[in-house]
């Protein structure tokens, strides 16, 4: 029973695995999506002050950011690895990467609450808050800080449910915390009177629900991953703590650029737009994040067959699933490219119905957008550089987009184009030169796996690359 439901992974039809991995993901992470989206609708439909309250919300993303990046780093990490492990059945060290991440969930949480809470008021200033917006986005983000030791051991212990084997689980958890929010939402929003505020509980609450049910389910000793008893989960294992923080610092990176674009984001749009600019970006981010979390629902049904067929030497299999989930995302993100560029409208009167932040967010999606279909592309190659341990280039795909071309443009274009115009325009230039650097490192990993035979050590593998 122990190794039944991993072995799976190396023995089923790609295309089997593919649809039992990744539609679970992909309901997860479009759940998740909608989850962060109901907030904003609520939000922007407070009474009065419903377009300063997008915009406070759109000044907590950089904040949030880092909340996630920190997230990223122990979970995936600790994700990838167990994936591995699980494949060369090497269940007593996967163990110990469970117990591992769960210890190191708390410390950095615990010390990103501390931080957050110390210096609120200068940090949300510094991410472009007004005024105007300072105190929704304070009153919303102080809750979240709040809960955020919750966060990241809910969002990094789903994770490891879906590596071990269990994606219906994880989604069904997902689905519920998504559901839960959307009931509660209203009632503490409106009914409660609490505002922005009653956003941010219903999240934390909702997820400290979900976390309750994952750690139940990992206490029990017969699973084949499970939690040891509180005193061993205390103690923390540097060796591996190392191995899984190493993995995870590709899209921790990731992450964390995404964070410093997005401050420069926001302090670009104010310089250029306004606090409404800074609003109508907030509401294009949620609805671009949708199609993004589809194709990171690809991304995690990929990442335990990947890695456990790299694990158990199966090459063939590895180039077979990356070849197949490209092409997937390559299709949600075209789909993402005609709901921006042909129903932008529509898509945006959900959030608001206040005619000017209509007209700012209906104009910067379609200019945002414009190559979208490439995106998916190049977030499944960087998945799998993650997935198979090669560090390096992932962290390299991961900062490319970010650092070396999107955040020049940001400074540069809105001066060039003296208008805010130039901010929407920086993402379709930086997403286009570097789909052409993913696409030069995709053919060679793809040209090396292809000449590796399936027993070969992975060790030929990394040497050659």
């Amino acid at each position: 029973m122990a190794g039944s439901i991993p072995t799976e992974l190396g023995t089923k039809p790609v295309n089997q695995l593919i649809r039992q991995y990744a539609v679970p993901g992909i309901i997860a992470m479009t759940a998740s999506s909608l989850y962060n989206m109901v907030d904003s609708i609520y939000i922007g439909h407070i009474a009065d002050v419903g377009s300063l309250a997008i915009s406070g919300l759109a000044v907590t993303f950089p904040l949030m950011n880092i909340s996630a990046a920190l997230g990223t780093l122990v979970g995936v990490g600790a994700a990838t690895m167990i994936s591995v492990l699980l494949g060369q059945k090497n269940y007593q060290v996967a163990n110990k990467v469970l117990s591992n991440e769960v210890m190191l969930n708390i410390l950095v949480g615990l010390v990103f609450t501390f931080f957050t809470l110390l210096f609120l008021d200068p940090i949300l200033r510094f991410f472009g808050a007004s005024d105007n917006t300072l105190p929704f986005a304070r009153d919303y983000m102080f809750i979240i800080a709040l809960g955020n030791v919750i966060t990241h051991l809910y969002f990094g212990l789903n994770s490891v449910i879906r590596s071990s084997g269990n994606p219906k689980l994880a989604m069904g958890l997902t689905l519920f915390t998504v559901t839960s929010n959307a009931i509660l939402d209203p009632i503490f929003i409106f009914s409660f009177g609490m505002g922005i505020r009653g956003a941010a509980l219903a999240t934390v609450l909702c997820q400290m629900m979900a976390l309750s049910y994952t750690l139940w389910y990992f206490s029990d000793g017969k699973k084949f991953l499970h939690l040891p008893r509180v005193r061993k989960i205390l103690r923390v294992d540097w060796r591996i703590a190392k191995d899984s923080l190493t993995i995870g610092m590709g899209p921790f990176l990731m992450n964390l650029a995404s964070c410093i674009v997005v401050l420069f984001i926001n302090q670009q749009l104010v310089r250029w737009g306004g606090d409404l600019a800074l609003g109508a970006y907030g509401i294009v981010n949620r609805l671009t994040f949708l199609f993004i979390m589809i194709v990171m629902g690809f991304n995690q049904g990929m990442q335990p067959i990947a890695g456990y067929n790299y694990g158990a030497r199966q090459y063939g299999r590895v180039r077979e699933v990356y070849l197949k989930t490209a092409g997937w995302a390559t299709l949600v993100c075209t789909l993402g490219f005609i709901v921006s560029e042909f129903l932008s409208g529509p898509a945006v009167s959900i959030f608001t119905s206040d005619p000017a932040l209509k007209d700012l967010a209906t104009s910067g999606i379609r200019k945002m957008n414009i190559v979208f279909p490439i995106v998916g592309f190049q977030m499944v190659t960087t998945n799998l550089f993650q997935c198979l341990g090669m560090v390096h280039k992932s962290i390299f795909l991961s900062l490319s987009r970010q650092l070396l071309f999107l955040l020049p443009c940001v400074y540069i274009l809105p001066a060039l184009m003296e208008s805010e115009d130039g901010v929407w325009y920086s993402f379709p230039i930086s997403d286009f030169i570097s789909a052409l650097i993913t696409g030069i490192l995709a053919v060679g990993l793809l040209r090396k796996l292809a000449r590796l035979k399936d027993g070969d050590d992975p060790s030929v593998l990394g040497s050659k690359i």
